[in-house]
């Protein structure tokens, strides 16, 4: 007969798990150390979850989708393109890869050791592309919006949110700069006049 599986347990794992995964990393975090916090014995965490990995994106999925409707409601409220464009490219780079004591690098250390028994899971990959895609051509004007619409902006975007999660796990005190962050959205922009300001500055 099928063990019935209960809501309270399933939540004490994920609740464990996030814990755990937040204070010391996903590769130092065992489903025993998961166990012993939740107050269930390993065995029963397989019950609930088939590995370490599916308890981490039972926990990151709904983080992330939740993270990033916030931040589009955000956006929403910004009408300048280029404030609107480097406020995406800092919550992305700066403040989401800082949130939780580095909470995002969890994934990125579960993913680099994962096989191909741990059935890695591209669906959230898939909806943050997407959803990121959205804002970002939502914040262009109309004519740089149809140049780069057809552009895998949003896909180089979480490439980028991937490397600085691992550079935040690395350096936590060395974030990107607000040069980087000013300069990039410039080039999204198409802002011709960039180069020109940054020359006149320096001979200034």
């Amino acid at each position: 007969m099928a063990q019935v599986k209960k809501p309270e347990i399933r939540s004490a794992i994920l609740e464990s798990a996030q814990r755990l995964f937040a204070r010391q990393g996903y590769n130092s975090t065992t489903l025993a150390q998961i166990a012993r916090d939740a107050g269930v014995s390993s065995a029963n965490v397989y019950v609930y979850f088939r590995s370490k990995l599916a308890v981490l994106y039972a926990i990151y999925d709904p983080w992330m989708r939740a993270r990033l409707v916030l931040l589009e409601h955000e956006l929403a409220g910004i009408a300048d393109p280029a404030l609107r464009v480097r406020r995406l490219l800092q919550a992305l780079w700066r403040d989401i890869p800082a949130e939780e004591n580095g909470f995002v690098n969890n994934i990125m250390q579960a993913i680099s050791g994962a096989g191909p028994e741990a059935r890695y899971q591209p669906a959230l990959l898939r909806w943050m592309e997407q959803r990121i895609g959205g804002m970002l051509l939502a914040a262009l004007p109309v004519p740089r919006r149809r140049q780069l619409a057809a552009a895998d902006l949003a896909h180089w975007l979480v490439m980028a949110l991937d490397g600085y999660a691992i550079h935040h796990h690395l350096n936590p005190r060395a974030p990107v700069s607000e040069a980087t962050l000013r300069i990039v959205a410039a080039m999204i922009l198409g802002n011709k006049t960039t180069g020109a300001r940054q020359k006149a500055r320096a001979v200034a």
